[in-house]
C-alpha cells in the first residue's frame, strides 16, 4: 500500500507545486488544507484506499490546470475562508491591497455609517472583507451574474457578514445611491491575451473587457462620479501595465488626487481617485 510520501512523490513527479500538493493531499485525506505539521508528522502512513481514489482524481484535474482553491472549495483572503467554484474567479492575494486603500479611503468611524459599493463582487471577496473590518460600515455588492451572487451570499450567511447584494451590470442595480468608496476588481485582461489560455477554467466574462482590457473599467469611470458623494474615492485594480491608462481616464473624468497602489511585487496594480468635494 502507498504511503503518504509516495502520494507526495508522484505529485512531484507530476510537476505539481509541494505546497499544492500538501493541501490536496490534506483534502483527499478529509483533512484541513491547513494541516501540513501533521502531513509532515505521518508521512509513513498507507493512503487509504477510499482516500488514494480521491487523491487519483484530485491529481488527475490539477494536471489538467484547475484551480487548486475549486478542488478544495475554498480560498484564503484577507483572513477570512471563502467558498469558491467554477461561478467565480478565484479571489487573488494582489487584490488585497484594493482593500487596504479601499478601507483606507472610509471616512473615520464616529461620523454616521460610511457606505461602500463593491462592483462586480464576485465571490463577494472585497465586499466580505471590508465588512469584516469596518462593522459600522454600510457595504453594497453587486453583479451582473445571478451564479457569482449565489457564491457572494453564501459567503456573507456563511461569515455572518451583514453585505447587500444586488444584480446587475455595474452601477444599475443602485441608481440613485451615493458611496463614500466604490471598488472594483472588473475584467482587465484584452480579447485575445495569451495569458488566457492558463485561465480556461475561469468565467471568461469576468477576465476580458475589449481590445485592450480597458472597456469595463471606461464604462465604471464615466458612471461612478454619479453614485459618489462628494469626497468620495473610485478605487480600481487592472493589470500590470495598465496604471497609467487607468489614471489618465480617472484625470479625463474629472477626478481629483488621482494616483496608484503596488502590489507585493512592487508592480501598479490599483488606480484611484477622488470625486471633488468635501465630506
Amino acid at each position: 500500500m502507498s504511503t503518504l510520501t509516495d502520494a507526495l512523490r508522484q505529485a512531484a513527479a507530476a510537476g505539481l507545486d509541494r505546497l499544492d500538493a500538501q493541501m490536496l493531499l490534506l483534502h483527499a485525506l478529509g483533512r484541513s488544507p491547513h494541516g501540513r505539521a501533521w502531513l509532515i508528522a505521518h508521512d509513513s502512513d498507507p493512503l487509504p484506499a477510499e482516500a488514494a481514489a480521491r487523491w487519483t482524481g484530485l491529481l488527475q484535474r490539477r494536471q489538467q490546470g484547475e484551480p487548486v482553491a475549486y478542488l478544495l472549495g475554498e480560498k484564503e483572503f484577507a483572513g477570512l475562508t471563502l467558498r469558491v467554484d467554477a461561478r467565480v474567479l478565484v479571489p487573488r492575494p494582489d487584490t488585497e491591497v484594493l482593500v487596504e486603500w479601499a478601507l483606507d479611503a472610509l471616512p473615520p468611524p464616529g461620523g454616521g455609517a460610511p457606505r461602500l459599493l463593491d462592483l462586480g463582487t464576485g465571490s463577494g471577496a472585497i465586499a466580505l472583507s471590508v465588512a469584516s473590518r469596518r462593522p459600522d460600515a454600510q457595504v453594497t455588492a453587486t453583479d451582473a451574474s445571478a451564479d457569482a451572487l449565489a457564491v457572494a451570499r453564501t459567503n456573507a450567511h456563511t461569515l455572518n457578514l451583514p453585505v447587500r447584494f444586488a444584480q446587475g451590470a455595474w452601477l444599475t442595480p443602485v441608481a440613485g445611491e451615493r458611496f463614500h468608496v466604490i471598488a472594483s476588481n472588473p475584467p482587465y485582461i484584452a480579447e485575445g491575451d495569451p495569458h488566457l489560455t492558463a485561465l480556461t477554467h475561469e468565467p471568461i466574462s469576468a477576465l476580458t473587457a475589449g481590445p485592450d482590457g480597458l472597456d469595463d473599467i471606461r464604462q465604471i469611470a464615466t458612471q461612478a462620479p454619479g453614485a459618489l458623494c462628494p469626497g468620495g474615492w473610485l478605487l480600481l485594480e487592472h493589470g500590470h501595465d495598465q496604471a497609467a491608462a487607468v489614471r489618465a481616464l480617472l484625470v479625463a473624468q474629472g477626478f481629483q488626487d488621482v494616483g496608484s497602489r503596488t502590489d507585493l511585487s512592487g508592480i501598479e496594480r490599483c488606480s484611484g481617485g477622488r470625486w471633488p468635494g468635501a465630506r
